[in-house]
């Protein structure tokens, strides 16, 4: 059996740069779950509209399959998720068994500056508020999910994700 690590937090926290300077340091592959959202959801998001439950239940459901599929494979994986409340971290985890999170967390200042210094296809920075306001920070009855803050050089943040040794 392969591990599966979704890397979680609001928009702007560096989940697909640190994706992918972290697989090739864990024998991962990296997916950007943003590219598993159905075009309806990207649509929505180009508009500057927040997606709803309904609108993310779908997308969690691929998430965790794919996961979960190469989990079953043997292959380790690493998604980049928001997986911004509990109910999706409990949907992402209900069938997966050797998955792990690792929450990139940051201030609303320091991501809304990165937001602001990329070109990112559809998240606009107008929605970084809605994402701090879905945002359901992990609590000690997720044992599972390792957090790390993201006011720190990349290098560090991945040196700090392979210590934890999340991959078994």
């Amino acid at each position: 059996m392969g591990s599966f690590i979704i890397l979680m937090g609001v928009s702007g926290s560096g989940k697909t740069v640190i994706g992918k300077a972290l697989a090739p340091a864990i024998n991962a592959e990296f997916i950007d779950g943003d590219n598993l959202h159905s075009q309806r959801n990207v649509d929505k998001m180009a508009a500057g509209i927040p997606l709803t439950d309904a609108d993310r239940l779908d997308w969690l459901q691929l998430i965790a399959k794919v996961g979960g599929e190469h989990s079953a494979q043997g292959t380790n994986c690493i998604i980049a998720c928001s997986a911004l409340k509990k109910s999706y971290r409990d949907l992402l985890r209900a069938h997966n068994n050797l998955m792990h999170f690792v929450y990139l967390k940051g201030s609303f200042d320091l991501i809304h500056d990165r937001i602001g210094k990329r070109a990112h296809q559809y998240m606009p920075s107008s929605l970084l508020q809605s994402q701090f306001e879905t945002l359901e920070e992990p609590q000690a009855d997720e044992p599972d999910v390792f957090t790390v803050s993201i006011d720190q050089s990349i290098s560090e943040i991945v040196e700090e994700i392979v210590k934890a040794d999340l991959i078994s």
